[in-house]
């Protein structure tokens, strides 16, 4: 999780929160620095399409239909997920303002978090879905 810290002590609550920060302030300003988050390994599902590997998601998240927006975090929840040990589950429920539009969008997120080699963290999966209703 470069530039949003690392576990230290494993709590699963400021990890969750630092990357949450991270995440979307990256996403807001540098789309494209996302990549850096992802591995090989890793999978997204946006809207209900899959993608796998760091270089596709960062496709996918560049052919995105808007060039601006803006996220605003509404709830963070976290877990320790045992499939990986110290891996963390974050759900995060929040609103995005896209460019030259009245309305906001609800959406809901999830990511697991995985321990990397380097010591700190990379997305293994990440869904997202906009809440329509």
């Amino acid at each position: 999780m470069d530039g949003a810290g690392n576990a230290g002590g494993g709590d699963c609550d400021a990890v969750a929160r630092a990357f949450v920060e991270y995440y979307y302030r990256t996403f807001d300003a540098d789309r494209a620095a996302l990549a850096a988050l992802y591995g090989r390994t890793s999978v997204l599902s946006f809207e209900g399409h899959a993608v796998a590997g760091a270089e596709e998601i960062a496709r996918k998240l560049a052919q995105l239909p808007f060039q601006q927006c803006r996220h605003s975090v509404c709830t963070v929840d976290c877990q320790p997920s045992p499939a990986f040990p110290g891996s963390i589950l974050v759900f995060v429920s929040g609103n995005l303002q896209l460019a030259g539009e009245e309305h906001q969008l609800r959406f809901s997120q999830m990511f697991q978090l995985v321990p990397s080699e380097r010591g700190s963290f990379f997305v293994q999966n990440d869904i997202f879905r906009l809440n329509y209703g």
